[in-house]
């Protein structure tokens, strides 16, 4: 397994979704992969250190992991199989390894909460290779940035809230 990094969120200049982008330590291997925008929002969320008065859904699933015991270990992008990515939670219960499939947006988002390693395999990559994984153009420059800090500026804690 590749530990990877989040390196940003970019969009997709086709199709306009969010592309998570993903580094190695040295950068030199790449893996993009397109996520939803509530995802992108949760990543973005984590990356710019932006603090809710209440749990979103990731904090959630770590918070109630944490209070059943375990611990996330690490989040693993095991597959990728017809266009769409496979990974799993590693959470370790009072010593004894879990894996929990998850769709890789949202294992990220937790491994950021978490501060665990994103680790990936090379299984991945081949398949990448063997797909043509490199369709669409990845737009990623200060104006992605700046439409995402946009975004997070209007963020108001009201926005969390329900609306009747």
């Amino acid at each position: 397994m590749l530990e990877m990094k989040v390196f940003g969120l970019a969009l997709d200049e086709d199709s306009q979704v969010p592309v998570l982008i993903l580094k190695d330590r040295e950068e030199k291997t790449v893996l993009p992969i397109w996520i939803g925008a509530m995802e992108a929002m949760a990543i973005s969320l984590v990356l710019n250190e932006v603090k809710l008065p209440r749990p979103m859904t990731h904090d959630l699933l770590l918070n109630a992991i944490h209070d059943l015991g375990g611990s996330v270990s690490a989040v693993l992008v095991t597959s990728l199989r017809e266009g769409t990515y496979y990974a799993e939670i590693e959470v370790d219960v009072r010593g004894e390894r879990k894996h929990i499939d998850s769709r890789p947006s949202d294992a990220i988002a937790l491994a950021l909460r978490a501060g665990v390693p994103i680790m990936v395999a090379p299984g991945v990559f081949e398949q990448m290779a063997a797909e043509g994984k490199t369709g669409s153009v990845v737009a990623f420059g200060a104006e992605d940035a700046d439409k995402w800090t946009e975004i997070l500026e209007k963020f108001t804690h009201d926005d969390t809230k329900y609306k009747m």
